[in-house]
C-alpha cells in the first residue's frame, strides 16, 4: 500500500509533469481514496476501462488520455458526467499524463513502441523533448517488410502510404505515436524516409507522396498502449502494490 499523495508526488517527479505545457492537466485529475492498494492502467479513461477497474477493485486509475482538455466544455454532464460519477461512486482516483508519457526516455510511448517493435538504436531527436524519435534502419527493411513487422507486433494492420519519391530500401525511421500525422514535414527534415505515427488525415496522403516520405499509420490507440504499462511496472517495483492493465479495444 502507498498513500495517494506519495504516489502522485513520485509520479509527478518521474514524469517532470510541471515542465510541460500541455493540452490537459497532468497528474491527479479526480481524487478518490487516500490509500492505494490496487492501481489500474489504461490508455484512455473510457467508461469501459473505469468499469473494468471498478470490478477489479482499483483504488486509482492511471491513463494516458484523461479529462479536462483545452477548449472542451468544463461541465460534468453527458458522457463525461457519467464517467466522473462512476469514478466517485467507486472511490477511484484518476491520474493522467499526456505529453510527459509520450516523451519520457524510459516509460514514454515512443520509447516503448520501439521496444515492442524490437527496433534498436532509436534516440530522441535533439530539441524535440522526446516527442520525435529517430531510428537507423540501414537498409534492413523495405516498406512492405516494415509494415508487416508493425502489423505482427501490434496485432493490427497499419494503413501504409507509399511515396514514389522515397527509397525502396529504408534507411531511417522517424516515430511519434498517437495523432501526430502533421509532423511528416519534420520527419523529412530529420532525414526520415519513413515516418510512423498513429492517425491519418486526408492531407497526409498527399504530403507523404510529395515530401518523399513513406507513411505508416499504425493506430492512435495501438501505438500508445505500452507507455502506461511500463510506468505501471515501475510503480509496482517501487511500491509493491497490485497493478493491472485494462484494454478497451479501439481500431482508430
Amino acid at each position: 500500500m502507498t498513500s495517494l499523495h506519495t504516489l502522485i508526488q513520485t509520479l509527478d517527479n518521474w514524469m517532470e509533469a510541471d515542465s510541460f505545457k500541455d493540452y490537459a492537466p497532468n497528474g491527479l485529475q479526480v481524487e478518490g481514496l487516500g490509500s492505494v492498494y490496487k492501481l489500474a492502467l489504461g490508455v484512455t479513461a473510457s467508461a469501459d476501462v473505469i468499469e473494468q477497474a471498478a470490478v477489479w477493485g482499483a483504488d486509482a486509475l492511471l491513463v494516458h488520455h484523461g479529462y479536462f482538455w483545452k477548449n472542451e466544455s468544463p461541465t460534468l454532464i453527458g458522457m463525461k458526467g457519467h464517467r466522473v460519477r462512476a469514478l466517485f461512486e467507486n472511490q477511484i482516483s484518476l491520474i493522467a499524463y499526456h505529453l510527459p508519457l509520450d516523451c519520457h526516455p524510459e516509460f514514454g510511448n515512443n520509447k516503448t513502441l520501439l521496444d515492442q517493435l524490437d527496433l534498436s538504436g532509436g534516440t530522441a531527436i535533439e530539441g524535440e523533448r522526446g516527442l520525435l524519435w529517430s531510428v537507423p534502419l540501414n537498409g534492413q527493411f523495405t516498406l512492405p517488410q516494415l509494415a508487416a513487422e508493425v502489423a505482427s507486433r501490434l496485432n493490427r494492420t497499419p494503413l501504409v502510404i507509399e511515396s514514389p519519391r522515397a527509397p525502396k530500401s529504408l534507411n531511417r525511421l522517424i516515430v511519434c505515436t498517437g495523432g501526430a500525422q502533421d509532423y511528416l514535414s519534420k520527419a523529412k527534415l530529420y532525414g526520415g524516409d519513413v515516418y510512423l505515427s498513429g492517425e491519418i488525415s486526408e492531407r497526409t496522403t498527399h504530403e507523404a507522396r510529395e515530401l518523399g516520405v513513406h507513411y505508416i499509420s499504425a493506430g492512435h490507440h495501438a501505438t500508445e498502449r505500452y507507455g502506461v504499462q511500463a510506468l505501471g511496472a515501475k510503480v509496482r517495483q517501487e511500491f509493491g502494490i497490485e497493478v493491472a492493465f485494462f484494454d478497451d479495444h479501439n481500431p482508430a
